[in-house]
């Protein structure tokens, strides 16, 4: 946004330099010239905001790193950094549900049931569905979208318990508050799944439209671009106005802008698929066999002693 405005600041404050002249030599109205003064004073203002805005940002990049930050470390521009995440944002087809479970917030819920004396291998058979979670071009696939009923999201996997989940009540003084609180925990683990899944879900569903959006905006500029060019090209010769070609101006510079805005849009979801499929996508492509359990989940369970409802 700040290239953008300062590159629109530059360009405006040209024609408007030339207005002032042909004003002064008597070829241009005063209406003519405060028409030319007004992109030149909202490039002024954009660029203005969004400096504040990127040393906002470079102060908050600071803190993150906890130390300064190198003019090396930071992406030239926009398109620059785009074009590195597109890179590495393409998702293969076939992605396997259980890359879920590495997730920090199911790993806690795995572990407060591990503390009650579950068994988590019997915990993820029961509430963990076995699904791909992408279909080609990296979208959601068929059977991620079929947790979620049409149009409501709501989750409708049902728990298949056939398992034991809990080794006894181990270390418990009052039977019905051990219950109630294994009850309590195997309820937060299947929230945690639930929310695994549905937030996949939604980035994916953001991710397949995005391309759309970006690609029909671009379209746009390109068209409010040959406008502003012909409305210019008639203005020189004398065949039109200089309003027509300051509405064709401000159409680009908002084109333009909604442009960087989808942009930024489409990055952020990249982000976002990042976090929410746990981070680590080149490891948790490798079979699951393949990769080191947590340590604290490599011990075997507790021999069963009795059973308790895990509802």
């Amino acid at each position: 946004m700040l290239e953008l405005a300062r590159e629109t600041f530059r360009s405006q404050n040209e024609s408007y330099q030339l207005t002032v002249r042909e004003a002064a030599l008597g070829f241009a109205s005063d209406l003519a010239l405060r028409q030319a003064q007004t992109p030149v004073e909202t490039a002024r203002y954009d660029e203005a905001r969004y400096s504040s805005s990127v040393a906002q940002d470079r102060n908050a990049l600071q803190l993150l790193v906890g130390a300064p930050l190198r003019n090396e470390l930071l992406p030239p521009n926009l398109t620059e950094a785009l074009k590195a995440i597109a890179l590495n944002g393409n998702l293969p087809a076939g992605l396997p549900s259980d890359l879920l479970q590495r997730r920090p917030d199911v790993i806690e819920a795995e572990h407060t049931l591990l503390a009650a004396n579950a068994n988590i291998g019997a915990a993820r058979a029961a509430f963990f569905p076995t699904v791909t979670l992408t279909s080609s071009g990296g979208t959601e696939s068929l059977g991620l979208s079929d947790l979620f009923k049409a149009g409501s999201g709501t989750w409708s996997f049902a728990p298949q318990i056939s398992l034991p989940i809990f080794a006894g009540g181990r270390n418990r003084a009052n039977l019905d508050s051990a219950k109630i609180s294994k009850d309590i925990d195997v309820a937060k683990y299947e929230q945690a799944i639930q929310t695994a899944f549905r937030e996949v879900a939604d980035a994916l569903a953001q991710r397949s439209q995005y391309g759309q959006q970006v690609s029909a905006q671009e379209a746009l500029v390109e068209a409010t671009s040959e406008s502003h060019r012909l409305a210019d090209a008639r203005f020189q010769h004398g065949a039109d106005t200089y309003l027509n070609v300051l509405d064709a101006e401000r159409s680009l510079y908002s084109a333009q802008q909604t442009l960087i805005t989808t942009q930024l849009g489409q990055a952020s979801n990249l982000v976002t698929l990042y976090k929410v499929l746990g981070g680590g996508l080149n490891e948790h492509s490798r079979p699951p066999s393949a990769r080191p359990p947590s340590a604290a989940l490599r011990a075997p369970p507790p021999p069963v002693r009795c059973f308790t409802s895990a509802r």
